[in-house]
């Protein structure tokens, strides 16, 4: 049996966006650390290949990513919250290479299912603007990369991080062949993923914002998996899942409001894995976000790893809070206009 692909370069930890900034590089080393110390069968781990320009310009307009070649080197201020030091953009491109690597090795067999360990994070770039210390959207390049391909018409991506995705929505808003699924605390920065974003166009439908309130537990998030994105993946019948792996939603996490355990996340990851399973071969790839206390990263992206890997996820109950409840129902209820729910 093939094994599970763990992509990481080391030149991706040599961005550095200031003094105090928490999307410092202590979180990639980290993330190592916690799987060297802990290695996992079945599973390699080597570097990724840069992106191409032609892989970057399917989602980031020529005008933006000349924007971002004009920082190589340099430090530089996209705005309040993104910066770049001499060594960012060639991490950035890094980081975009690894997601369409880790898609090439899953698509083509060499690998059952990958995971990208990368830095700086992507889902909230837009085509036209870097945002929330992200500089190229790594998840939008591999999926508009996966969907160059033959093999593949449809796209799952499920973002999971505590911020929306709002790049990666921006990128595939009117558009049918890509399913959408943000689960968020909200109302939170970047202040997008309401219910009634839900898509434009062709792509009406094809986005399903899942707000979710401060303090959000593990049923929560397991809720939301069986009632709402099983579903509509079961419909949608993808023939890819990546996954936009934040783990801000981690109740350790100084930057989010929310409940989840390591175990939550293990489960939302092994959850996934079923639907790559039923509709997509096993075709699942995970790309690092956010996630800004170290030991809750490091041991969330190793649970998840142990599941890639072929480990159970825990299996805790979906018993959802009161306010994940009726945040859940009110998810439902919209998106049931267009999925059956």
């Amino acid at each position: 049996m093939t094994e599970t692909l763990l992509l990481h370069d080391d030149r991706m930890i040599a961005h550095d966006p200031g003094q105090g900034h928490p999307e410092r590089p202590d979180r990639l080393r980290a993330v190592v650390e916690r799987l060297a110390e802990h290695s996992v069968a079945g599973t390699r781990l080597r570097a990724p290949r840069v992106a191409t320009a032609e892989e970057i310009l399917r989602v980031h307009s020529a005008a933006y990513l000349e924007r971002v070649e004009a920082a190589r080197g340099r430090y530089h201020d996209f705005d309040p919250d993104t910066h770049t030091s001499p060594a960012s953009v060639e991490a950035a491109w890094l980081a975009a290479g690894a997601a369409v690597e880790a898609v090439d090795e899953v698509l083509d067999g060499r690998a059952r299912n990958a995971f990208a360990f990368v830095r700086p994070p992507g889902h909230h770039a837009e085509p036209g603007r870097a945002m929330g210390f992200c500089l190229l959207n790594n998840v939008a390049i591999a999926a508009e990369h996966a969907l160059a391909r033959p093999e593949v018409e449809r796209v799952l991506v499920v973002d999971w991080d505590v911020h929306h995705g709002n790049g990666t929505q921006a990128a595939f808003y009117r558009r049918r062949d890509v399913l959408f699924v943000s689960t968020h605390q909200y109302p939170f920065y970047p202040g997008t993923g309401a219910l009634h974003e839900h898509g434009e166009g062709e792509g009406e439908g094809f986005t399903l914002n899942v707000p979710l309130g401060m303090g959000a537990t593990d049923g929560d998030y397991r809720r939301v998996l069986a009632d709402l994105v099983g579903p509509a993946a079961e419909q949608f019948d993808p023939d890819l899942v990546l996954v936009s792996a934040g783990f801000d939603a981690h109740r350790r996490d100084p930057l989010g409001g929310m409940a989840v355990s390591t175990e939550g996340f293990a489960d939302l990851c092994s959850a996934l894995a079923g639907i790559a399973g039923r509709h997509a071969q096993g075709r699942l790839v995970l790309v690092l976000e956010g996630g800004y206390d170290l030991e809750g990263l490091a041991h969330s992206a190793h649970a998840c790893v142990e599941v890639l890997a072929g480990a159970s996820g825990p299996g805790g109950p979906d018993v959802p809070s009161p306010v994940g409840d009726r945040a859940l129902r009110r998810a439902v209820e919209h998106h049931r206009r267009y999925w059956s729910l």
